[in-house]
């Protein structure tokens, strides 16, 4: 099947990463080497975001068991990669997934194959789009949007143009894997 490994998707809230993930997921349909699992998170699931809802106590007993290949806490939420996808890249699928830049630096430690895509766009996109959104923890968009942890990626798409555009260079880097 080739080298797999994970290509973590990362950027600022309303970036568009997961519309990118969705176009990209579609792209790849057909092609059982690419893996896009559903992250948990102690939340229900939106027209935003694709999760597995997972409960606050069961998403504490998971990270303690280490029941996850990548866990963290972002804007008052649980977030996890269940342990099943640091299998499936040790076995050659290309594991793709959104995750907080916070978390790349462990990643590349604890798991193999490691690659980080940033999805950015310039700030007034990012503030029209979240205010688009209007979830509650969106809350203060100007704090919201000046959260930044730095990150190396391997490729940076500047996401401010039409939504195929952007999904065009990630799947590029996909298939570059």
């Amino acid at each position: 099947m080739g080298t797999g490994g994970f290509v973590l998707v990362v950027g600022p809230s309303g970036a568009g990463k997961d519309t990118l993930l969705r176009l990209a997921r579609e792209a790849l349909a057909g092609e059982p080497r690419y893996v896009f699992p559903r992250r948990l998170v102690t939340r229900p699931p939106s027209e935003h975001e694709d999760n597995e809802p997972i409960g606050e106590d069961e998403f504490r007993a998971g990270e303690a068991a280490g029941r996850f290949a990548l866990s963290w806490r972002a804007h008052g939420l649980g977030y996890a990669l269940p342990e099943s996808t640091a299998s499936l890249a040790r076995a050659g699928h290309v594991v793709v997934c959104n995750v907080s830049r916070r978390v790349v630096a462990e990643a590349r430690r604890r798991l193999p194959g490691v690659t980080v895509v940033e999805v950015t766009a310039p700030p007034e996109v990012l503030a029209a789009r979240l205010a688009a959104r209007g979830r509650p923890e969106d809350g203060d968009l100007g704090a919201r949007l000046s959260r930044s942890a730095p990150v190396t990626a391997d490729l940076v798409v500047m996401n401010d143009g039409s939504p195929e555009a952007g999904a065009d260079k990630l799947l590029a880097h996909l298939r570059a894997r």
